[in-house]
Formats: C-alpha cells, sequence, structure tokens
C-alpha cells in the first residue's frame, strides 16, 4: 500500500513527537537516573550537530547559496534565542534540564522570584510551551528533509527523538509536583506529539511549492533554531551531571549520525 508523501512526513513527524509522550510517561511514573538523562542528552546532541551541519546547512547551501543561508541560519538562531528569554522569565529556562535545576526553578517561580504567577503549575506550563519552541523547528527539518527525493531523514527523526526523550522526562515530572493528574500530563504531552506531526506535514506541504531560496533559508533557519537549542538547553545538562564524559558521548553521538548518513547515499 502507497501512502501520500505528506502523510508519511506527518507519520515521522509523530515519531520524532512520541519521545516527548513516552519521556512524560515515564517522568511522572518512574524515577530515571540522572546519569542516564545526562548521556542521552550528550549523545543526541552529537547526533543533532552532525544532522544540522552535515545535511540541513549543506542543503540551504546547495539550494540557496551563501546568503539565503547565512541569513537564515542567524535568523533562527536570534528568534529562538529571544523566545527562549522570553520563557525563561517565566520559569522555563531549565526544561531539558532535571533534578536539582528544575526544583530551584520551580521554588523560584512559587516564591514569586521570576515573573510568573505563584503556581508551580505556570512553571509546568512555560516548560509545555518550551516543548513546542524546541520541537516545531525541528519537526519542520522532518518535513523540508523529504523535498529532494520523498525520503525521510532516518538520521534526523533519531536526533530529535533523543533530544524529546529527557525534556519529556524533566517537564512531567515538574508538573506532577506541581499536583497535576496523570491523565492532565498525558493528554497535554499527547497534544504536544500531534502539534510535532502537524507540524512536519506543514514543512512539506507548505515548502515544497516555494523556490529554492525559500526552503533554503527556512531549512537554514531550522538548523540556527536547532543549534541554539543545543547550546542554551542540552549541553548544559548533559555537562553538569556526565562531567568529563560528555565530549567523549557527544563525539560518539556525531559518529552514529555521521555513519548513518554515509549509509544512507
Amino acid at each position: 500500500m502507497h501512502f501520500p508523501t505528506w502523510a508519511i512526513a506527518g507519520f515521522w513527524g509523530l515519531i520524532s513527537g512520541s519521545a516527548l509522550l513516552i519521556g512524560a510517561a515515564l517522568g511522572y511514573f518512574t524515577r530515571v537516573p540522572q546519569r542516564l538523562i545526562a548521556a542521552i542528552m550528550a549523545f543526541g546532541s552529537g547526533v543533532l550537530i552532525s544532522t544540522l551541519s552535515l545535511d540541513l546547512m549543506e542543503e540551504a547551501y546547495e539550494k540557496g547559496g551563501f546568503d539565503a543561508t547565512a541569513i537564515g541560519f542567524v535568523g533562527g538562531a536570534a528568534a529562538y534565542t529571544l523566545a527562549n528569554w522570553v520563557l525563561a522569565r517565566y520559569g522555563a529556562k531549565h526544561r531539558k534540564r532535571s533534578g536539582e535545576h528544575q526544583n530551584e526553578e520551580r521554588q523560584a517561580v512559587q516564591a514569586g522570584k521570576t515573573e510568573s504567577s505563584d503556581s508551580g503549575d505556570d512553571n509546568g506550563m512555560a516548560l509545555a510551551i518550551g516543548a513546542l519552541l524546541d520541537g516545531i523547528p525541528e519537526s519542520i527539518v522532518i518535513g523540508l528533509s523529504m523535498l529532494a527525493g520523498g525520503a525521510v531523514s532516518t538520521v534526523a527523526v533519531v536526533a530529535i527523538f533523543l533530544s524529546n526523550l529527557p525534556e519529556g522526562l524533566s517537564s512531567a515530572a515538574g508538573m506532577k509536583k506541581a499536583g497535576r493528574s496523570p491523565q492532565y500530563v498525558l493528554l497535554l504531552w499527547a497534544g504536544i506529539m500531534v502539534i510535532s506531526g502537524i507540524a512536519s506535514l506543514l514543512g512539506y506541504t507548505v515548502f515544497s511549492g516555494f523556490s529554492a531560496n525559500v526552503v533554503a533559508a527556512t531549512t537554514a533557519v531550522a538548523a540556527g533554531a536547532v543549534l541554539a537549542m543545543i547550546a542554551d538547553t542540552m549541553i548544559p545538562e548533559a555537562f553538569d551531571v556526565a562531567h568529563n564524559f560528555t565530549g567523549l558521548i557527544t563525539v560518539l553521538g556525531f559518529l552514529v549520525s555521521f555513519v548513518l548518513s554515509k549509509l544512507g547515499e
């Protein structure tokens, strides 16, 4: 049975976004060791860096040249940084982090030390909005990766899945401490997973009719946003827990992504 390409794009967006729901369930009902979360962060960072540098930026440059690529790349990073700064003021600075950082930020929100209400649940909602901020550019990348030949970038899906898993873990744990029910938490993250699938679908359908320069700039925007996200949220958590092993684990993630991309050629 042959499925249309747009449906396949949406499906892979759902798969990558499902890590948020899986992580949320694990974070709510179990206690996952911080070292394991940190290792996933570091490995996923390496995979993402490889994907955006070897695939996304190269593809953007080939389609739109240096100007469109550079403007999109810096613009994506700037837009992400601005939105991330706003969310940080509402208690989502450490949304991909766990343990002490999550607890300290939640206590700051409750004490009114951040510009938020007095409820820890607002912190949890900010974490969820932050997941959308991180997930939408990543999911669009999946759709854009299918524009060239109709085949999904397996490396991109794996990388995004690995970056989403710890986010669901830490955010759901925060919502649990704020008193939210498991139904609320799981439905919320299921909704974000669906939005990830829609973003991937739109990444393919919306931009398939645009010029090469527009597609190139959009690809670079997504790449810039993802790299800013890695630097702001993933690497700090990985280093905070894994310390001296962070570099090695990140390199291994980069290598795995590099090998997979070459095997797919």
